[in-house]
């Protein structure tokens, strides 16, 4: 089917209602049956009571949606964004609800199934979308049936089985600006007529970066924001003469994309004062990039930073990733009304990282620093999964009944090896400097010669290395229950249970500590009156953080203990819950073409450990709490005007508990839940075919998830009562979506096809914080402002003999827009943002045989 999406800022201004995604059939009519399996059985959408966006091909082709971050291109209550790194910082969001996470700890609120396998974080399953047969946007709660930790949601990512009948196959190429190139392409092979089938699945992309990274100096190092990767996916589909069929699939992908860059928004009051230049580190204190806010109402300055795409750093991040999976589905027929399906997993994820962590062109602070002697930060995550469920019919079909296990074992292993620069002594000086009103006390601080001459034994910092090492083991099992009952001929309810268990055991050692000066500076501080002698009192604070920074300071000295030095402290914990989760849904069929549906979920998903070296400072406990949420929401399903429309609504209202928060806040980083957190509003889908030509689509979603005033409850700690009374990261309140395709003829076997669409969003904040904690003034630049971004595509072809044109464009009128704001490391008031995709545009031949 020929789809276009085109969405008008104006109709979304006006509106009041909330729209999910609309699944569009592939035949180009409106009343063609999408199949989904968002119920574990195959169902139609228009008849399941859950509100689910079926995705096809078509859909993805024609939207630019190349992997589950580009899902928001198609799914209003859908959105992604990331920082530094794609593997481990990615956070997906349904209804507004996602885990904002910079933490490998952490697991997605959002689950990912593919091929029916859980995958355990979002940067595992950012692979490439080819060949998919579907993609389903569940949304709300999905715990009694998809796996584990569903509580805002889960994507169902379905791949084209092989063919057991007919050889085939298709080759995608493309080419465009930034230098992209992409091919894809499948091939299936009957082995066996009717019994055995091989398919195999390959995509390179390469793309350059739409970052220019540059030095202090201004000189350019290299680009930011680039694509360099490969796919490959073998299956072998088979089916017996009798009740059983299956496949198995192996896949590896391979990335060496360079991610991300962030860029200085707003300066640092230190900048501004020319303290920099006193010590050495020129006027702007090592930032080049040509535009930057110089005030907090500074509007035009932000957005001009963010237009440039240009960051300043000591080094063009160097990520690579690699991963090996291999899924096993197998169904048996046991008997006319009962089959049994068995899908295991296992796979493994290896990750590198080294980056600039003080996003900045000194040299300061990095992750897997070049020359350091420590090798690069690394990631190992090993996932073995396995699901046995039966289910089939009784009561003359009038009970769709199943009940299944699932069992899950994950072993996480993360070294991060940090390392100070060369102008971090004189850096920090600069920022002491700023403290005192532009004028040393009596004693140095950290000395202009670079090292700490005040203290026996003085290094210079730009020697410290730190490798912190951290692991979690996981396991989890279930058992659920999932079962459908036709009360009468238009009346059913739905019963779900699942109960399950999470054990980890977390841990965080220090092999390697080679931090000197830290070292004398807490044997100074032990012995000394008052702490520094005749520091002032107020400096000894910012002096203790910057000459013992937290991340690479030794772990478990005495003084972690004795005093509320933020000190880092070992740990070696379990954590272990359980829960039962459950639902209960009515559906009711008005007439053959409307339907509706009323259903509470309570969800859940698990807590574990803040995977970070500053986890257990002051003696804070590494872990954090499993989040909870009660789910309602009504819906209606219809198709209207004889078949040429479809109109499906849901509202609902969702009621976090434990709701889980990881936030940066400047010397660590800190988890905590929330008591409370909720999101409610109103989705609606709708397609329309007025002719055979003409096909009309559009979603909209009017959203308030927000911390409510009381959402602290008993809590008294800023960084949780701030949060009351503001709405969640990145959770706009209107987002629309409105397409159009036209598809015609141009005489014999030509056809030709013209798709746009439109995307509005309003508002949306992009930090954790509205407002400062200890202060309570507003961060700057938090909100990213309403914008609209525009895809087009058009294409010719001949479909008897399988080829295909088409030139495409998307966010055509190029507007540059912010994912994540946050305070620059080691700035002191300066803050820097994450921007998301500018215009890209293109063209791509198709070729099927």
């Amino acid at each position: 089917m020929k789809t276009f999406k085109l969405i008008s800022a104006c109709l979304l201004a006006s509106s009041a209602m909330t729209v999910p995604e609309i699944a569009i059939a592939q035949s180009n009519t409106v009343d063609d049956e999408v199949i989904v399996t968002a119920t574990r059985r195959a169902e139609s959408i228009q008849d399941i009571p859950i509100a689910v966006t079926a995705i096809l091909p078509e859909d993805l082709e024609k939207q630019g949606v190349l992997n589950i971050q580009n899902l928001s291109n198609v799914a209003p209550s859908f959105a992604s964004s990331n920082a530094q790194i794609a593997s481990g910082s990615v956070v997906l969001r349904i209804r507004g609800v996602g885990t904002t996470s910079n933490n490998i700890g952490f697991e997605s609120a959002v689950g990912i199934f593919v091929d029916g396998a859980y995958q355990s974080r979002p940067g595992v399953a950012l692979g490439e979308f080819v060949d998919v047969e579907r993609v389903e946007v569940l949304r709300g709660p999905q715990g009694t049936l998809f796996g584990r930790n569903t509580s805002a949601g889960a994507l169902n990512i379905t791949n084209v089985r092989p063919d057991l009948d007919e050889a085939g196959g298709f080759i995608n190429a493309t080419y465009g600006n930034y230098d992209h190139k992409s091919l894809q392409g499948a091939v299936n092979i009957p082995l066996a007529e009717g019994q055995v089938a091989a398919r195999l699945t390959g995509a390179i992309r390469k793309r350059d970066g739409y970052v220019d990274v540059i030095d202090a100096g201004g000189n350019k190092l290299g680009e930011s924001n680039s694509v360099d990767q490969y796919y490959l996916r073998g299956q072998i589909g088979f089916q017996g003469e009798e009740n059983w069929k299956g496949r198995v699939i192996i896949d590896h992908s391979n990335s060496d994309s360079v991610c991300c860059s962030a860029l200085e928004v707003l300066r640092s009051p230190v900048e501004a004062g020319g303290i920099f230049g006193l010590v050495g580190l020129g006027a702007r204190g090592g930032m080049a990039a040509p535009n930057v806010a110089t005030s907090a109402t500074d509007f035009d300055g932000a957005q001009a930073a963010v237009d440039d795409r240009i960051a300043t750093s000591g080094q063009v991040p160097n990520p690579s990733s690699k991963q090996t999976g291999l899924t096993a589905e197998v169904e048996y027929a046991i008997n006319d009304d009962v089959d049994a399906i068995y899908i295991g997993s296992y796979r493994e994820y290896d990750a590198t990282e080294v980056y600039d962590s003080a996003f900045s062109g000194l040299d300061l602070f990095n992750v897997g620093p070049a020359n350091s002697g420590l090798p690069p930060g690394s990631t190992e995550i090993n996932t073995m999964t396995h699901e046995l469920r039966f289910q089939g019919n009784a009561m003359d079909d009038r009970l769709s009944w199943l009940v299944g296990g699932f069992y899950a074992e994950e072993d996480i292993k993360q070294a991060v090896n940090f390392g100070l620069g060369t102008d971090y002594s004189a850096f920090s000086d600069a920022l002491l400097l700023a403290g005192t009103g532009g004028t040393f006390p009596s004693a140095p601080i950290l000395g202009l010669g670079g090292t700490l001459p005040f203290i026996s034994g003085g290094q210079n910092p730009a020697e410290a290395r730190t490798q912190n090492l951290y692991t979690q083991d996981s396991t989890s099992w279930s058992i659920f229950t999932h079962n459908i009952f036709d009360i009468t001929d238009k009346l059913d309810v739905t019963i779900g249970l699942r109960y399950s268990d999470e054990s980890k055991d977390g841990s965080f050692s220090q092999p390697q500590a080679n931090y000197a000066s830290c070292t004398a500076q807490l044997a100074a501080f032990n012995g000394a009156t008052g702490g520094y002698g005749t520091l002032p009192a107020s400096l000894t604070g910012n002096l203790t953080v910057l000459g013992c920074f937290p991340f690479l300071a030794p772990a478990d000295h005495p003084l972690a203990f004795a005093t509320p030095l933020p000190l880092p402290r070992t740990f070696d914990d379990t954590f272990k819950d359980d829960e039962l989760i459950y639902t209960g849904k009515l559906g009711y069929e008005v007439n053959d073409d409307i339907s509706t549906y009323a259903s509470f979920t309570h969800g859940y998903k698990s807590g574990g450990f803040n995977l970070d070296s500053t986890a257990a400072i002051g003696g804070a406990d590494p872990r954090f709490a499993s989040e909870e949420v009660d789910a309602y929401e009504i819906g209606m399903k219809s198709k209207l005007l004889d078949g040429m429309m479809t109109l499906n609504v849901a509202a609902f209202l969702e009621k976090f508990d434990n709701f889980q928060v990881l936030e940066f806040t400047g010397a660590r980083f800190e988890t905590f839940n929330v008591p409370k957190a909720q999101t409610k509003g109103v989705e609606i889908e709708s397609v329309l075919r007025p002719t055979d030509n003409i096909t009309l689509n559009g979603g909209l979603t009017l959203l308030n998830a927000e911390y409510p005033d009381d959402c602290a409850g008993n809590q008294t700690a800023a960084n949780v009562t701030s949060l009351c009374g503001n709405t969640l990261t990145n959770a706009p309140k209107t987002v629309g979506i409105i397409g159009a395709t036209y598809d015609g003829s141009l005489g014999g076997d030509y056809t030709f096809f013209l798709n746009g669409s439109v995307r509005y969003e309003s508002d949306r904040r992009t930090s954790t914080q509205a407002f400062s904690p200890t202060t309570g003034v507003a961060v700057p630049f938090d909100v990213q402002e309403a914008n609209t971004k525009i895809n087009l595509r058009a294409g010719i072809g001949n479909e008897a003999h399988g080829w295909g044109l088409e030139a495409w464009a998307t966010n055509l009128t190029n507007e540059i827009t912010r994912g994540v704001t946050f305070n620059t490391t080691l700035r002191s008031g300066s803050r820097s943002a994450f921007v998301q995709d500018p215009r890209f545009y293109g063209v791509t031949a198709r070729k099927t045989f």
